[in-house]
């Protein structure tokens, strides 16, 4: 006895709305990036304050924290301390390998009229709001804004 196996019969009606809602879809994704519709675009408020900064490995795990424009050791974070400050430059230090980038172009810490502050990459462009990971770690930061030339 044999048997005849039939192949499926896809309906014309279905490959066509099928087709259909993939051009709809290309057409909508293309036209909301040429036009920016619907996109969201964050405008920053005023500067208030503003510095580079250099991070270089030290000894025994210590993290080096110097002024880019003068050179000068600013900070020295102790092995094992500043998590935080740690997790978000070995993030932005892995883009710039990504990217064939070295260590010489510094990081802008930047703090605005509302109190927002941000680290921005020079290098690559790439911007985080230290504010989106709270309060504490946002201090972390900002604590290096206060601080002078040669203080540790």
């Amino acid at each position: 006895m044999s048997q005849v196996i039939q192949e499926p019969v896809v309906p014309k009606g279905g490959i066509i709305a099928a087709a259909a809602l993939v051009l709809f879809s290309l057409a909508t994704v293309t036209t909301a990036r040429l036009t920016g519709t619907g996109g969201i675009h964050m405008t920053l408020p005023a500067a208030v304050e503003s510095r580079d900064f250099q991070f270089e490995d030290g000894q025994n795990g210590a993290v080096l924290v110097y002024d880019a424009g003068s050179r000068q050791l600013v900070d020295t974070l102790a092995p094992g301390s500043n998590g935080f400050i740690r997790v978000v430059l070995r993030g932005l230090a892995r883009e710039r390998k990504l990217g064939d980038i070295g260590q010489q172009p510094p990081f802008r810490l930047t703090r605005f009229v509302n109190g927002q502050i941000t680290l921005t990459d020079t290098s690559t462009g790439k911007q985080i709001d230290l504010d989106a990971f709270g309060s504490a770690n946002t201090l972390a930061f900002a604590r290096l804004l206060k601080l002078k030339d040669g203080a540790s």
